[in-house]
Formats: structure tokens, C-alpha cells, sequence
């Protein structure tokens, strides 16, 4: 009887422990709760006679419960709606789960959260984002100091504009391709692009009638002109032929040109949605890829966890890709300090992919995930376990007492 007071004791104390532990835990970012769940021990009894066993408690994580979200004003703040985890390491290297997402960029540029923990992913310029599913092999850690300064290449460019149908055709000695001081043309623009150093290029674009409903296309460098105009040093850059059908004014054919720049980098020029219709000389659109060498502003992080760099210039480059843990059971974790856990062989083996993918949530950004605890029902199970631990005190008193009668019988 005392024993099985002490079991119901101890076991109401470790029910306390855990409300502890929640309430305390309460405003912890990711925090899973923890409960008790409590197992009957019985033992043997004859006819006549009853044994008391006792009572054992096992300690439960609801890590697998989704807690409410929180909007913050940090992009590097992050929530993951639905399964996974975010794979971190310690400074040791050690590898653990987390749904903590409250991340910083620290002295290094290493995105790293409260307890120490830096973010795991995939390096898109060294790795590419092909997960190891069974491992955290080819996984490093997300770093955005590294990209303090990038020049991008332009590879493709893009120029449409209607040619006037009612051009006169130009006769060969006289095209823009000729390179001549008197050469014509019926159109021309202007392109910027940068090399492979972000250099910026300028390049001369003519348009110019050889046939009817064909039009001769020549590039050129800016910097090799004489005024701004022919002839230029060294000639076109391309030259090219446009084919339009007569009918209705559209491209027939290919749109597309190979412009080597003078540093030899290569851009495709495409021309496509250029028509030839009675009006004059009009741009539509023209955009160019690229950029000259631009400081690192700011860093957004997409619900897929294609970390972006975001340049003073505008441009947007992908340079890690996010990582997330899944295991078969999210429960049978073992927690540790650091709102981190451990496989277990109860959790089963981990699982690695991306967000968005089969099987993982996804990734919200300028959010962080509450802990899961409800603080009216934690006061509750507080209350009802006090009151248990008082009861199966007196039990042990009652048989302490029961205990002195026996041993006063002799007296």
C-alpha cells in the first residue's frame, strides 16, 4: 500500500514536471508540448488477498501538432506549414531537427538561430538541389555574406518592333552590314548588355530592307562607332536575316541570334513578336538579362525555400536551396535543449527533401511557429495533479499509521 502511494506520488510529480515545462516554455518559438500518459502495474493476488501494484508514467511530445503563426517583419524568420523540419547543425557540426525558424545573419553571414543553430540547405552554385533522401549528405550551411558583391552576364536579350512595310529596299553596298558612312536603314535601337565582369555593353541594332517581306539585321558595338554612327571598328558583331509572311505581317522562320560581345561572351538576341505592318518604325518591348557589380541588400526566402539574394540593382539570384527532415513518426523524437531533436529508432529513419515537394510542407516567410501549448489546459492538468499527489499522500500516511497499529499490538 505505501509502495503503490509512492508510485502514485512520483508519477503525479513527473505529470507537474512536464505542466512545468510547458507553462515555462509557453512563448518558446516551435516548442511541442509535453504530456504523461500513465500505465497500470498490476500484480499477482490470490482469492481473499489483494496486491497493490503501482503506476508508471510515459512522457509524450506532441511534436507532430501544428502550433498557431506569428507574423514578424524578418524575412530570415521562418514557419513550416505542414511536415518537416528544418535540418541544423551545431558549431560542432552535429546535425538535429528543428521547427525553431527564428534565424539571423550572424558575423559570418551564416544564417543561425537563438540557440546557436545554423540552417542547413543546398548550395545552387555548387551542388545544385537534388536532395539526398536518405542523409544529409551534400547539405551546408546557408550562408549570404559570401554574395557581397556579383556581376551577372547577360545570356539572353529580347527586342520586338514592328518594321514599316512601306520601306524602300536598300541596295547591297548601302546596308548597314556594309559598314559604309552612307549606309541606310529603315529602323534602329539600342541594347544594353554586360559581359561576364559586369562591363556594360551597348549595342546598335539595324533594321533594314533587302527584299519584300525580308529584312536584314545587324548588331553592333557602340563603343566601335564613329559619332555614334558608321562606320564602325571592326565591324557587326552578327548579321542576320527576318522572313515575314506577306499575308499577315508575322515572322516566319527563326528570331533568334547569336551576339558575341567583345570581351567573348555570347548573348542569344531574340526577335520574336517583331512584325511588319503599314506603320512605322515602333519598339514594343526590349529586356535584357544581367547586371553590372551590385552590393547584396537584402535576402527573401520563397514558400518552395529558394533562398534569393536580392541585389542593390534589383536583380534576384537563387543561391541556396532550403532543406526539410521528415520522419515516420514525428512523436518518438527525442527532444534536447535547443528546442532540437534526435532520430530515434521509434521516429524511424529521416527523410530528406525541399519544400513543396510530395510529402513536406511548405515555407512561410516573415513568420515563426508558436509553441503548441494551451495554457488553460496546463493550469487544469496542474490542479488535477496537485490534488492526486495529495491523495496518494495520504495513502502513504494512512499505511505508515497502519503500520504503527501493527507494531503497537505487541505493546
Amino acid at each position: 500500500m505505501m509502495r503503490t502511494g509512492v508510485s502514485g506520488m512520483a508519477a503525479q510529480a513527473n505529470r507537474l514536471a512536464t505542466v512545468a515545462d510547458n507553462i515555462a516554455n509557453v512563448g518558446t518559438n516551435g516548442y511541442k508540448r509535453s504530456s504523461v500518459e500513465f500505465q497500470t502495474q498490476i500484480l499477482a493476488s490470490t482469492n481473499g488477498t489483494y496486491n497493490s501494484g503501482g503506476v508508471n508514467s510515459a512522457i509524450r511530445t506532441s511534436v507532430s501538432q501544428q502550433g498557431s503563426l506569428r507574423g514578424t517583419s524578418s524575412a530570415t524568420d521562418l514557419a513550416i506549414v505542414g511536415r518537416g523540419f528544418f535540418i541544423v547543425e551545431d558549431a560542432s557540426g552535429d546535425p538535429y531537427l528543428t521547427r525553431a525558424g527564428s534565424f539571423q545573419v550572424d558575423s559570418d553571414g551564416s544564417l543561425v538561430n537563438a540557440a546557436g543553430n545554423y540552417l542547413m540547405g543546398y548550395d545552387l552554385g555548387a551542388t545544385g538541389s537534388a536532395p539526398v533522401a536518405n542523409g544529409f549528405a551534400g547539405l551546408s550551411r546557408i550562408n549570404v555574406g559570401l554574395q557581397a558583391l556579383q556581376a551577372v552576364g547577360t545570356t539572353q536579350a529580347n527586342l520586338s518592333v514592328n518594321l514599316p512595310d512601306s520601306a524602300a529596299v536598300v541596295a547591297p553596298g548601302s546596308l548597314p552590314s556594309d559598314n559604309a558612312a552612307a549606309s541606310e536603314y529603315a529602323g534602329k535601337s539600342s541594347l544594353v548588355a554586360f559581359d561576364a565582369l559586369g562591363n556594360e555593353v551597348t549595342v546598335d541594332v539595324y533594321f533594314a530592307k533587302t527584299a519584300a517581306d525580308t529584312w536584314e539585321v545587324s548588331v553592333f558595338d557602340r563603343a566601335a562607332s564613329t559619332g555614334g554612327s558608321f562606320p564602325y571598328a571592326g565591324g557587326a558583331l552578327t548579321t542576320g536575316s527576318l522572313s515575314f509572311d506577306p499575308s499577315n505581317g508575322q515572322l516566319t522562320g527563326s528570331s533568334e541570334f547569336t551576339v558575341t560581345l567583345p570581351s567573348g561572351d555570347d548573348v542569344t538576341l531574340d526577335l520574336g513578336g517583331t512584325t511588319q505592318l503599314g506603320a512605322g518604325y515602333l519598339v514594343n518591348s526590349a529586356t535584357s538579362d544581367g547586371s553590372a557589380p551590385t552590393a547584396l541588400e537584402r535576402v527573401e526566402i520563397d514558400s518552395d525555400g529558394i533562398v534569393y539574394g536580392i541585389y542593390q540593382n534589383s536583380y534576384a539570384e537563387p543561391i541556396f536551396q532550403l532543406a526539410l527532415a521528415a520522419v515516420p513518426s514525428p512523436d518518438n523524437l527525442r527532444p534536447l535543449a535547443g528546442n532540437t531533436y534526435s532520430v530515434t529508432v521509434g521516429s524511424g529513419d529521416v527523410l530528406v527533401g525541399t519544400p513543396e515537394s510530395e510529402g513536406f510542407g511548405s515555407v512561410e516567410s516573415g513568420a515563426l511557429e508558436e509553441s503548441n501549448v494551451d495554457m488553460a489546459s496546463e493550469l487544469t492538468i496542474m490542479i488535477e495533479s496537485q490534488r492526486s499527489y495529495t491523495a496518494n499522500s495520504k495513502v502513504l500516511q494512512t499505511g505508515s499509521e497502519l503500520m504503527d497499529v501493527l507494531i503497537n499490538i505487541k505493546r
